[in-house]
């Protein structure tokens, strides 16, 4: 199969150091150009990283005819902009989550879609990854009787007022980015959307980001709780719980490509997990997975392995505990 020939729009830390490297190492995907604002940005992370091209200009990147596939990873606010404009040029679109900063900006993309044609995707490069999909196979087969909780914890510490993510107009805070991944989670495993939620945000004095959210998804067959920080020590984890058996996974969201991970399956028979079975993962790259499967469906002709418009319901819970912050209340997706 022809590799997709991939450009980069934007020079963003995670496209440098996770996404690039990982397209260039796939199977199906190879990088041709990147571009920058700067164009001595551009022309510095080509040279780094190997990349034939360097565009001064994000237009001039779209303008090139041996793009077939663009990656986003501008910040949040710029995401469904430069997607359409992408789309509008033929390019598919690979865009990182969140995809938009509301639900209805993300259905303009429903939009740009069925236009152009193009497959436009969010980069929720999480459900391709193998300890997902053994813990969802897990789930299906009443490995843990009926799943009746999903809990998570996902946090970091950061206050550099220079950081996207401590800035409101560019979509910051705990909620988009990493909030996230827990919401995605509960979905993932539920396998449905939930009926309402409740959120508690706590807002930073001088960002006005919420720097602390907890939040409860009621689902039609239990419950999922979590918790994201912006100023927390660093830790993730995420659990399922049901009514025979629990599933732990200590690395759920970001777990590192040069190690292997692993799953708890516990039946509850001993304090101490005497009844767990442990499931290890050799080392991969989700984020190779996530390019490798995307690049195939373009050349298949297929679908978005994740369709565009789970990203568009995951977005509407988002706003959902967006609101509930503000009401005190209960809020519907």
């Amino acid at each position: 199969m022809k590799k997709v020939k991939w450009g980069i729009l934007g020079v963003a830390k995670i496209g440098v150091e996770k996404v690039i490297p990982a397209l260039q190492g796939g199977k199906y995907s190879s990088v041709v150009a990147i571009a920058s604002r700067s164009p001595g940005k551009a022309r510095a992370a080509a040279k780094k990283l190997g990349i034939p091209r360097a565009h001064g200009s994000y237009e001039d990147l779209l303008a090139d005819p041996d793009v077939e596939a663009v990656y986003t990873p501008l910040p949040n606010h710029l995401h469904v902009p430069w997607s359409i404009r992408a789309a509008r040029s033929g390019k598919h679109v690979l865009c990182e989550k969140p995809i938009a900063l509301s639900a209805k900006e993300s259905r303009s993309l429903l939009r740009a879609r069925e236009r152009t044609g193009v497959l436009i995707q969010e980069a929720s490069m999480v459900r391709t990854h193998p300890q997902w999909l053994a813990a969802q196979e897990l789930v299906r087969r009443k490995k843990l009787g009926q799943l009746r909780v999903v809990q998570g914890c996902f946090s970091y510490f950061n206050r550099d007022a220079k950081n996207v993510r401590n800035t409101v107009a560019t979509g910051g805070g705990g909620l988009f980015d990493i909030g996230y991944y827990p919401i995605t989670a509960a979905r993932f495993f539920f396998e449905e959307e939930p009926k309402r939620v409740l959120g508690l945000l706590d807002r930073d004095p001088k960002f006005k980001t919420d720097r602390l959210t907890s939040a409860i998804l009621h689902f039609s067959q239990g419950h999922a709780v979590f918790t994201c920080s912006t100023q927390l020590v660093r830790y993730q984890r995420l659990e399922l719980l049901g009514t025979q058996g629990r599933i732990e996974m200590p690395f759920p969201f970001t777990p590192p490509n040069n190690h292997s991970c692993r799953l708890l399956l516990d039946d509850g028979s001993g304090v101490q997990g005497e009844g767990g079975e442990t499931f290890v993962f050799d080392p991969c790259d989700q984020y190779r997975i996530q390019g490798d499967l995307f690049s195939k469906a373009i050349r298949d002709g297929t679908g978005a392995l994740v369709p565009l418009e789970d990203a568009v319901k995951n977005m509407a819970v988002i706003d959902a505990l967006f609101r509930s912050g503000k009401s005190g209340k209960w809020e519907k997706p």
